[in-house]
């Protein structure tokens, strides 16, 4: 029964992945279209803790010149803001703007309206199906990741030896 239900998981989340995966993301102000890597940039961003460029792209395992090259576009629609550092003149410091963060809010892995076109096709006992059954299998990842976290605390308490 159990090696069923993997198998099923295992079946149908690549269908449900390519069909529901986001293609694009969209600037809500100018309407201007993000790809799924510069919409991606946003994510390692803060509107209140800058990171360097170097910081960036070691994140994203790019160079920084690469890294720039990204932000460019980014930072023209005004989501994101280069700064120099207040301690080092020579470092830019890159931080979230209010845009930025709220184009980061509106991000989904999963594009809404293709979740709701698929869903539409069920009949009504069968959508509330599905919604119960991703309820449910997304608890038991939630319990699942809460396990990895405490099993790595564990872990290094352990490697570290008992504080004194």
């Amino acid at each position: 029964m159990l090696d069923d239900a993997v198998q099923a998981v295992l079946t149908a989340y690549p269908t449900i992945h390519s069909a529901f995966r986001r293609r694009q993301v969209r600037d809500p102000a100018s309407g201007r279209r993000l790809s799924a890597h510069q919409a991606g940039i946003l994510d390692h961003l803060d509107p209140d803790a800058p990171i360097t460029v170097g910081e960036l792209a070691r994140r994203l395992r790019v160079t920084p010149a690469t890294a720039s090259l990204q932000l460019n576009q980014i930072t023209r629609l005004r989501l994101v803001v280069r700064e120099r550092d207040t301690v080092d003149a020579r470092r830019v410091q890159l931080r979230l703007t209010d845009a930025g963060a709220q184009v980061r809010r509106l991000r989904s892995l999963l594009d809404p309206d293709r979740v709701r076109q698929a869903l539409v096709r069920l009949a009504p006992p069968e959508q509330e199906m599905v919604a119960a059954g991703l309820r449910l299998l997304a608890r038991g990842a939630g319990e699942l990741r809460e396990d990895l976290q405490e099993s790595k605390r564990t872990s290094r308490t352990t490697r570290r030896g008992p504080r004194r």
